[in-house]
């Protein structure tokens, strides 16, 4: 058995201008600055009440949910209009289409919604390659194990067989709590030294050098 774990957004797809105009509509919608894309693109893997509590310092858990529940209105009256892209970065396909001929199952854990993420793998035309499908629906935030260890639990797979794919240190810290290895990309949202410094083996620069690592 060999288990590669996907991160979604940051990882296969890039769907961050979405993202930062459902959370700039999501704070206007409470009267509140908008926090700066920057911070935004730094919360993007929590789950949204998490991340909610990452860009409003001081809230309280009722004004994060509402806000959460403000960001999805907002995101999915923009998917309704045709309004939000999340391409696959280049060489994702490839890399995932050669991995599942190699042998290896294919999962996901991604701080997105189950039908958000559903919308998001059809869209690409890869929602066939993955056995494997954990959210922010059904678990507790990243950095917590508990979507690692359904992923294991639902591909028959030990930690020792498994490898995190994500470009964030919540990731990576998930990762390592669910003693399975890390593996980080650069092209995502943190830092390659966070990365790094939360975990990760290696941090790739390309899907090809991904595929080359884990298939050497």
């Amino acid at each position: 058995m060999k288990l590669a774990v996907f991160d979604c957004d940051g990882t296969l797809v890039d769907g961050q201008a979405p993202i930062c105009e459902a959370m700039e509509a999501a704070f206007a919608a409470f009267a509140l600055p908008a926090p700066s894309r920057g911070s935004i693109r730094r919360a993007v893997g929590l789950s949204l009440p998490q991340a909610m509590a990452t860009l409003l310092p001081g809230s309280d858990t009722e004004r994060q949910n509402a806000m959460a529940e403000a960001y999805k209105v907002s995101f999915r009256s923009a998917r309704e209009q045709g309004r939000v892209a999340q391409p696959l970065f280049p060489g994702i396909a490839e890399t995932l289409r050669a991995l599942a001929g190699a042998g290896w199952t294919l999962g996901v854990a991604t701080g997105m919604s189950d039908r958000g993420l559903g919308h998001c793998l059809a869209a690409n035309g890869i929602a066939d390659l993955f056995v494997t499908l954990q959210t922010a629906d059904r678990h507790p935030s990243k950095p917590h194990p508990a979507m690692l260890d359904q992923a294991l639990a639902d591909a028959g797979a030990t930690p020792g067989e498994a490898v995190m794919i994500g470009d964030t240190a919540y990731d990576m810290q998930m990762a390592v709590s669910a003693q399975v290895r890390a593996i980080g990309v650069d092209w995502g949202y943190h830092h390659p030294r966070e990365l790094t410094e939360a975990g990760a083996e290696v941090v790739v620069e390309t899907p090809a050098q991904l595929l080359e690592h884990l298939l050497k």
